[in-house]
């Protein structure tokens, strides 16, 4: 149902923002720029057992938006954040992202959905033709397959297929110094659990030929009970575990599999571990899990990185997760795409994202670039280490080098038909 607005912000847009933390700044949008703000935005999960997911995407979001208003907004257009709730519903997400754009008036979608919204937010994108920011999906083909691609939707999540170069360039070397050489995987089972667990095989098998797959599980995503999962695996007896289960559904999982002392009886290397999200909620933490840098204050081990975790967790009283920066970056690079255009029209900002670089707090060597083949992020900081129970709680990170990354994923690309 279409109701007519007055100008301004909406009661709905003032209560989701005062979720965010920033009802202060909500006032002083108002009475500075009523007629001038740009609406942007946001379908989410905010509710259900992934609902960090929306909340640490939405807080990301918010501390940069804050900080370019402050600035004077995009080309003197103050930013005014309207976020929604899609329920992890992908049929959701998309009704959603329409409504956004077509009663609410956004000018510009940040899609911080799952992978599981995220291809029927562009759908969306596509069909409008406003610009789209995602900033969750990490299945690789959203961006890298030729016939998703759109000019006008972006990612500033990081990718599936460059954490599998990276973790298997990782786990290969462990597995020929441990002798690991019998493997299980566990992955939720659709597009990102089914895409990314295929890239982390096929590159473990590269670096460490002699790698065999034993036993695959695939849970349903947001599935409550691991019971059978766990035992099948235990039951297999590999001597290493692969998963890239994330959010609730890992902390869920590892709190179940370690009743069943799984973490004793096999390396595990888990993807999305390393990651706030999950390494202050699992209740008795395993030493010595394998995983890739999702978000850790401590990594990339510069002072800007460690500042912006620390003003967050000032902020919202917990520390960001992986999902914070890559909402904060859409943010950033939305921005300086804006100055570099001179203008808040979205046609004009997506033509200056393309090849866009800027600096960051999350960059590998303190930059990343928005790619202009296939409107990606690269540069970003990645790299595995070993948990430990307490913080910094991954005291070392080996980073993985973004030449063999790049140098793979063209090989890759090119096996898949895409170039």
């Amino acid at each position: 149902m279409t109701r007519t607005r007055k100008p301004g912000i909406s009661r709905r847009t003032t209560l989701a923002l005062m979720g965010a933390g920033a009802a202060s700044l909500a006032t002083p949008w108002v009475a500075h720029a009523q007629a001038k703000t740009i609406k942007i935005g946001m379908p989410t999960i905010l509710s259900g057992r992934v609902a960090q997911l929306g909340t640490s995407s939405r807080n990301g979001v918010m501390i940069e938006v804050e900080k370019v208003n402050a600035a004077g907004g995009f080309a003197g257009r103050q930013i005014e954040m309207v976020v929604r709730d899609s329920k992890g519903q992908p049929q959701e997400a998309a009704r959603v992202a329409r409504e956004l754009v077509n009663t609410d008036g956004c000018e510009i979608l940040i899609d911080a959905e799952a992978s599981s919204g995220a291809f029927a937010v562009h759908e969306v994108a596509r069909d409008l033709g406003v610009l789209c920011i995602h900033t969750n999906s990490e299945t690789s083909s959203l961006t890298a397959d030729p016939k998703q691609h759109i000019p006008n939707a972006f990612r500033t999540a990081r990718q599936g297929v460059h954490d599998s170069i990276a973790g298997g360039s990782y786990a290969a070397a462990i597995a020929k110094a441990k002798g690991l050489k019998k493997w299980a995987t566990c992955a939720p089972d659709y597009a990102y659990g089914r895409d990314t667990t295929g890239e982390y095989t096929t590159y473990l098998k590269r670096f460490a030929p002699d790698i065999e797959i034993i036993s695959e599980s695939w849970p349903k995503l947001f599935q409550p009970d691991y019971t059978e999962v766990v035992t099948k695996i235990l039951q297999a007896k590999p001597q290493a575990l692969y998963t890239c289960l994330w959010g609730g559904d890992l902390t869920s999982y590892i709190d179940q599999a370690n009743i069943y002392a799984l973490f004793s009886q096999m390396e595990v290397f888990a993807v999305n571990m390393a990651d706030y999200t999950a390494l202050t909620v699992v209740k008795n933490l395993p030493k010595g899990i394998h995983s890739g840098n999702r978000y850790i204050k401590t990594y990339p081990a510069t002072a800007e990185n460690a500042a912006w975790g620390d003003a967050y967790k000032a902020k919202y009283n917990e520390y960001p997760t992986n999902w914070s920066w890559e909402n904060a970056t859409a943010i950033m690079l939305l921005a300086e795409a804006s100055k570099k255009a001179n203008s808040a029209d979205g046609k004009k900002i997506a033509e200056a994202l393309k090849g866009l670089k800027i600096k960051s707090p999350f960059g590998a060597d303190g930059t990343v670039t928005m790619r202009a083949e296939d409107n990606t992020l690269v540069g970003y900081a990645i790299g595995w280490g070993t948990t430990i129970p307490q913080e910094p709680y991954v005291p070392e990170v080996k980073p993985g080098d973004w030449k063999t990354i790049l140098e793979l994923e063209a090989e890759w690309k090119k096996s898949k038909g895409y170039t």
